[in-house]
């Protein structure tokens, strides 16, 4: 196989924990495992890469000094042009005016792209990584303005879509709609991590649209398939809840009417939707914040059972249901317009004939994931063949 430079731009990369993160991070590692030089750029703070590139045989790089930004994937908050205290309160202020008018803070990324594809010039492919879509709007600039000072191929990976985003409270303003179809345009492909993500974008651009899934590296995880049972039925959750999408309320509305002693942990990262349960199931709920994925499954792989509450969407897929089809755990699936009384029921006392079952895990793999890329790759090739 000949080898390829190739240069991945995400917000996020390890050691945060964000779905994204790990997208962009795991397709770096794959693709530099096969013999591929690989280029990873994100939004980098104080954590030391120098191990981690030797290791990975990759190199990792900073998008840039922000402005307005405070996110790092180490999570840590960025010190900014901004970071002193009335600056702080600026930045913020400015966010609420014109986070949904401009996509801000995020917006800045897009006029931070150019630099970056035309020093990469060179590369044989891009892949930019979604969310958020600024990236790809900025990469679609770079093109359009010089198209000799652009990589070869240019692959747009999208996470949740954009327009069509059916989960978040706050839908993108209209006249977000062309830059969405000008980014369409402008990229030789994109990927969607499901089938039915492909109903969140244009039709239009339906024909260049490809479904890659979520990739991770089985061999590096603990499986719980032979962990034995709890004492009592102890469960777990882990992502993050929206009010009216993804909400947890009348699941825990009914496990307060529940006599019989449970587990339930919550990996979240805010309690406010969960908070007023806490004292009506005292030591049966314990919430505690996101963790480094690999210490999050081996705690998933001790759980009898794994909680996965519906978008209630065809167009979006939590990507925890990787983790979970990794861990090889019993999923209780709680749908958002029935609750499956049950089927917790059954679960409860450790029947699980009725689990939600996660077809062929082997297409998560994260060596498949990556051969789909470069199986991309070569197909885009061919329209300039």
């Amino acid at each position: 196989m000949e080898r390829k430079r190739i240069v991945i731009i995400a917000k996020a990369i390890y050691p945060s924990t964000l779905a994204r993160a790990t997208r962009a991070s795991e397709l770096a590692k794959e693709l530099a495992r096969q013999g591929h030089e690989v280029t990873l750029y994100a939004e980098l703070g104080d954590f030391d890469y120098a191990t981690y590139e030797t290791e990975n045989s990759l190199a990792v790089k900073n998008i840039g000094r922000l402005l307005f930004s405070t996110f790092n994937s180490d999570g840590v908050i960025k010190k900014t042009t901004f970071a002193s205290p009335p600056r702080i309160v600026l930045s913020r202020l400015l966010g609420k005016v014109f986070g949904r008018l401009l996509e801000f803070p995020d917006i800045e990324l897009m006029f931070r792209m150019r630099r970056i594809v035309e020093a990469e010039r060179d590369a044989d492919l891009l892949i930019s990584v979604a969310m958020p879509h600024p990236i790809h709007w900025g990469c679609a600039l770079a093109r359009s303005r010089n198209r000799r000072a652009f990589p070869k191929i240019w692959i747009a990976d999208c996470g949740d879509p954009y327009m069509g985003n059916q989960v978040t409270s706050k839908l993108p303003l209209f006249y977000f709609k062309w830059l969405e179809k000008w980014f369409c345009r402008e990229a030789d492909c994109l990927t969607v991590p499901i089938e039915g993500a492909i109903k969140g974008y244009y039709q239009e651009f339906w024909g260049k649209i490809s479904v890659i899934p979520q990739g991770v590296r089985f061999k590096t995880v603990c499986t719980g398939a032979g962990h034995s049972k709890n004492a009592i039925p102890t469960f777990a959750y882990a992502g993050s809840f929206y009010k009216g999408v993804r909400d947890p309320s009348a699941f825990l509305e009914y496990l307060s009417t529940v006599n019989s002693d449970f587990k339930m942990i919550l990996f979240v990262s805010s309690d406010y939707l969960v908070a007023s349960y806490v004292k009506r199931l005292g030591k049966r709920i314990e919430i505690r914040g996101f963790i480094p994925r690999e210490q999050l499954l081996v705690m998933l792989a001790q759980m009898d059972f794994l909680v996965n509450f519906e978008n209630g969407t065809s167009v979006q897929s939590p990507s925890k249901l990787i983790d979970y089809a990794v861990v090889n755990k019993p999923v209780l699936a709680i749908q958002q317009d029935t609750l499956p009384v049950e089927t917790i029921n059954e679960f409860l006392k450790g029947d699980y004939r009725n689990q939600y079952r996660i077809e062929n895990p082997d297409q998560y793999r994260i060596e498949n994931v990556a051969g789909k890329f470069l199986s991309l790759y070569d197909r885009c090739l061919w329209k300039y063949v």
